[in-house]
């Protein structure tokens, strides 16, 4: 729902923010699967959080880990719920307020996450991301043809905001900084966000982890081109609605009745399982780490994973409509911790506190500057930027020298 928006609002460079760093990620797949599956071949595999306490020998790794994807996945859940929200309230004739349709939602995506599991999000997304791809392809066939096709659509864009056609946009956003910080977190992916690191560490073969990888590149090409095509169509027809009145206009008003009723579905049934996604590898991680009875775990996970709902359902309603902007929060502040889940992946030797302790500090300074507490730039270069490049540069020094000290 967001890249169509964002695409309207800031111009072709998304492009280069969103497609050539989706595709890109493929190749990452590729290469972090490949050493995730010889490290996971050689261990009994239940979690990321089981691999750090075998590889920093206690659970201090294990903790910040579990600290950063419960604050930091936040921001990625909250925007289902706002996105589908301000949506249904605006596509349904006389509809509920914003606040009761996204409380609505948060009940359904803990009942969704409460009755399935791994499989069942995988054939989940299956169904819906094919039902988006058609429905979004389609949708933009129809603004292309309502334009007069590709070179009427960019005439027209030329006419009406030039500065979409370039970068760094109208308003600024895509700078050299961003679109290498938003390139570097989108990277880092599959490391830094466990539903993504879980999925490919329990991929049967290589084989199916070199068609996964593909899949991902190809998907992503696929679903974020007609994306462009339905940002372009709003800047020129919808510029100054918000963000719920024109997706509702081009993906429900303006199609005939089956393609509007697709649309809201496939977007409900996307929202539901990109939550669950989060919410099963939430549980999954904090499974790990507790040191009581197994009768006692699933309600103090239950009431976890209830806690983290509430949360995102705050957010969600005290966010923008930049749901895109949001979701980078999550993949910036998730990125911070990729090293530590790196080095733990390459070595089987134990890893010392440092790179905990490291990474630690890294995410709550990048909270801190989310929170407008600290300045969002260090010297001239972007906060989330600074502490990439530092706590990696810090994780690599301390994994060389223990490796020095141990020879």
């Amino acid at each position: 729902m967001g890249m169509p928006d964002f695409f309207r609002n800031h111009g072709i460079g998304a492009w280069i923010f969103l497609g050539v760093t989706d595709v890109a990620m493929g190749f990452i797949v590729l290469a972090f699967g490949l050493l995730l599956k010889k490290r996971v071949d050689a261990i009994h595999f239940e979690s990321v959080s089981k691999l750090l306490n075998e590889s920093y020998g206690s659970k201090l790794a294990s903790i910040v880990y579990l600290i950063g994807i419960f604050i930091f996945l936040l921001p990625y859940v909250s925007i289902q719920i706002r996105g589908i929200a301000v949506f249904l309230s605006e596509v349904i004739p006389g509809s509920l307020d914003v606040w009761i349709w996204a409380i609505a939602i948060m009940l359904a995506m803990l009942i969704y996450s409460s009755i399935g599991g791994l499989k069942a999000i995988m054939y989940s997304d299956a169904v819906q991301g094919i039902v988006l791809l058609v429905v979004t392809w389609i949708v933009s066939i129809y603004c292309l043809n309502q334009l007069g096709g590709v070179e009427a659509l960019i005439k027209s864009v030329q006419t009406s905001n030039s500065e979409l056609l370039s970068t760094p946009g109208p308003k600024g956003l895509f700078s050299f900084q961003f679109l290498l910080a938003s390139f570097l977190t989108i990277l880092l992916m599959p490391i830094s966000q466990p539903q993504l690191t879980n999925r490919i560490a329990f991929l049967k073969s290589g084989k199916d982890l070199k068609v996964m990888s593909v899949a991902v590149a190809i998907f992503s090409l696929l679903i974020i081109l007609p994306t462009i095509v339905l940002g372009l169509y709003g800047a020129v027809k919808y510029p100054s609605l918000g963000t719920p009145e024109y997706l509702g206009n081009i993906l429900v008003n303006e199609q005939i009745a089956v393609v509007g009723a697709i649309a809201i579905v496939g977007l409900i049934a996307a929202a539901m399982s990109t939550a669950d996604s989060q919410l099963f590898a939430l549980g999954t991680e904090l499974k790990s780490n507790l040191n009581i009875k197994q009768s006692k775990q699933d309600p103090v996970i239950k009431l976890t994973i209830v806690l983290f709902a509430i949360l995102a359902f705050a957010l969600a309603l005290n966010s923008t409509n930049e749901l895109v902007l949001l979701a980078r929060v999550s993949f910036a502040g998730t990125a911070l911790i990729a090293p530590l889940v790196f080095f733990a992946i390459i070595t089987k030797e134990h890893l010392g506190p440092e790179i905990p302790l490291i990474t630690l500090l890294t995410l709550v300074l990048f909270l801190l500057a989310n929170l407008g507490l600290l300045s969002s730039n260090f010297l001239g270069i972007r906060i989330d930027l600074t502490l990439l490049a530092f706590v990696t540069i810090a994780s690599f020094s301390s994994y060389i020298v223990r490796r020095f000290v141990n020879q």
